[in-house]
């Protein structure tokens, strides 16, 4: 790379915000300490779920940047944003935050064990949280890593909604995939519930008027990325055959360190 590149990181899941150590999570944090260690700036988002701790955590909103309104079948969802920062590392963390939909809900299912009903509004403010957010920073990523089903959106709507923002179009796109599915699926309103200016139904056909489980939405994220990281072991099979279909750049889950990482990032930018 001859240039300073960016690079920009969206997690479902990151350490030490959420307590548990996962293999996910502890990923999430290493990866943008590593490269801006090897001098490439980066930005890392993820929802601001209650049982993130903001005291402990030291989180504060970005003032500037919260207040928008975000549309959802004709509800509006103000959006909050925080952010904190792991000050040995150098590196910012930012958190969309909405008082329905994350403040006070622990995670992506509640005291039970059961999954949130409306975990699909959620997953869709969550990513135009974040890609709305870009836009008013102004800020040019060359490359977005998305982890997590809650993310899976992102591409879809940087290929369409977003193809001709000046700070989104021409970044390279890199989908993580995990072994966290989701077990109820999404009602067949979710595709209504996707769709804003730039997205029509034929950018979503796999998902019209259908219900929409962890595979279907997890092709839809693999139609609009142009490469894959396979960050466990144990990938769904029929996701595996879905993604070897697409003929795009896979990094291996063996090859799922920081260091290949950065290989493979910087081979795409």
């Amino acid at each position: 790379m001859t240039e300073e590149k960016h690079i920009l990181f969206i997690a479902q899941e990151i350490c030490p915000f959420l307590p548990e150590e996962t293999s996910i999570r502890l990923l999430n944090r290493k990866l943008p300490e590593y490269f801006q260690s090897h001098g490439i700036p980066n930005r890392s988002f993820m929802p601001k779920f209650g049982e993130i701790n903001e005291r402990r955590n030291q989180l504060h909103e970005v003032i500037r940047l919260s207040g928008a309104n975000l549309i959802i079948r004709d509800t509006d969802h103000p959006l909050l944003l925080k952010v904190a920062s792991i000050p040995s590392a150098r590196v910012q963390f930012y958190f969309i935050d909405n008082d329905d939909f994350f403040a006070h809900r622990k995670g992506v299912v509640d005291e039970t064990g059961k999954e949130y009903a409306d975990n699909d509004e959620r997953t869709v403010f969550f990513c135009r949280g974040v890609l709305d957010t870009i836009t008013k920073m102004r800020w040019t990523p060359d490359l977005i890593y998305c982890s997590g089903w809650m993310s899976a959106l992102v591409p879809m709507y940087i290929r369409t909604a977003f193809a001709d923002s000046p700070f989104l179009k021409d970044a390279k796109i890199v989908y993580g995939i995990d072994d966290n599915e989701f077990k109820k699926a999404f009602a067949a309103s979710f595709s209504q519930k996707v769709l804003i200016d730039g997205v029509s139904e034929s950018d979503i056909q796999s998902i019209v008027d259908v219900k929409v489980g962890y595979e279907q939405l997890m092709q839809l994220a693999c139609q609009y990325a142009d490469a894959y990281a396979l960050t466990c072991e144990n990938v769904n099979k029929r996701l595996l055959k879905y993604i070897e279909a697409q003929g795009k750049p896979v990094l291996p889950a063996e090859q799922c360190t920081p260091e290949d990482f950065y290989q493979f990032f910087t081979n795409m930018i």
